[in-house]
C-alpha cells in the first residue's frame, strides 16, 4: 500500500520546526540582552540621582553654617537612607567669594538698635561639591551660588 504525497514531504516538518526554534531562541536572547541593558541604564541613573542628592545635602550643610567666618574645604559624610552608615563622602571645596556689590540701604526703623556699620555688601559665593564613589563608579561635581550680606570689615577680609 502506497501513501499519497508522502514522498514529497520527507523531513519538511523537521526543517520548519528547527527554523522556528532558532527564531524563537534569537528572540528570547535579544529580549534578555535588551532588558539587562535597560536595567544597567536605570541603575546608572539612580546612582547619579543619589550622588546629586548627597552633593545637595552637603552644600546645604555648608550654607546653613557660618561658612563666611573661616571658609575651609571639608569632607562631609552623607547618610541618604538614614541607616547610620555614610553612603557618600562629599568633598566641598573652599567657598570662594566671586563678586560683591554695595547693598541697598534698608528701610528706616522706629527702633534704634545701636551703631551699625555704614556699609553692607551683597557678596556672591561659589560652593563646589564633588562626589566620587568607588563602589558604584559615580563621579559628580555640583556648583551652587549663594548670596551673603556682609559688613564692610568682613567683605574686606574675605573678598579681595
Amino acid at each position: 500500500m502506497k501513501r499519497i504525497g508522502s514522498t514529497s514531504q520527507r523531513g519538511a516538518t523537521l526543517l520548519v520546526a528547527m527554523v522556528m526554534l532558532v527564531l524563537l531562541t534569537l528572540m528570547v536572547s535579544s529580549a534578555f540582552t535588551l532588558s539587562t541593558t535597560n536595567l544597567k541604564a536605570v541603575n546608572n541613573m539612580q546612582m547619579r540621582e543619589e550622588a546629586m542628592a548627597a552633593a545637595n545635602s552637603a552644600i546645604e550643610l555648608v550654607i546653613s553654617s557660618a561658612f563666611t567666618t573661616a571658609p575651609t574645604a571639608q569632607d562631609i559624610n552623607i547618610d541618604l537612607n538614614n541607616n547610620g552608615a555614610a553612603d557618600y563622602t562629599v568633598n566641598v571645596a573652599t567657598p570662594q567669594c566671586v563678586s560683591y556689590t554695595l547693598a541697598e540701604s534698608a528701610s528706616e526703623s522706629s527702633v534704634t538698635l545701636g551703631v551699625m556699620s555704614d556699609k553692607t555688601w551683597d557678596t556672591l559665593w561659589d560652593i563646589t561639591a564633588t562626589v566620587n564613589d568607588a563602589a558604584s563608579g559615580t563621579n559628580l561635581t555640583m556648583r551652587q551660588g549663594v548670596l551673603v550680606r556682609l559688613n564692610d570689615a568682613q567683605k574686606t577680609n574675605l573678598c579681595s
